[in-house]
């Protein structure tokens, strides 16, 4: 990833972005989308990183491939064959009890 300070022509273009109830501007030459602008204002590195790798995004692609041709497991699946619960619904459980205390 490689940053550069912000020159004062663009400064428009980074209000725009974060004044704009859209998260992406997005530039376009001839009705096709070319460039976009995103406030990091609340990204972590980690996330900003991780949505511009390559390889990170072949693996979400796969899966979302995946998904459409119908080849998921569902967590009740899973809990019964490992033999555990999710910890959310432990959770839920526990709150349960001390709502109702």
């Amino acid at each position: 990833m490689k940053a550069m300070k912000l020159p004062k022509e663009l400064q428009s273009f980074l209000e725009a972005a974060e004044t704009s109830k859209e998260e992406t501007l997005v530039f376009t030459e001839k009705k096709r989308p070319v460039a976009a602008l995103v406030s990091l204002r609340r990204v972590d590195r980690e996330s900003l990183a991780l949505s511009t790798n390559p390889e990170f995004l072949k693996i979400i692609e796969a899966a979302r491939r995946e998904i459409l041709a119908g080849k998921t497991t569902s967590l009740e699946v899973l809990e019964r064959k490992f033999g555990v619960a999710a910890p959310n619904k432990r959770m839920e459980r526990t709150r349960k009890t001390r709502r109702s205390s």
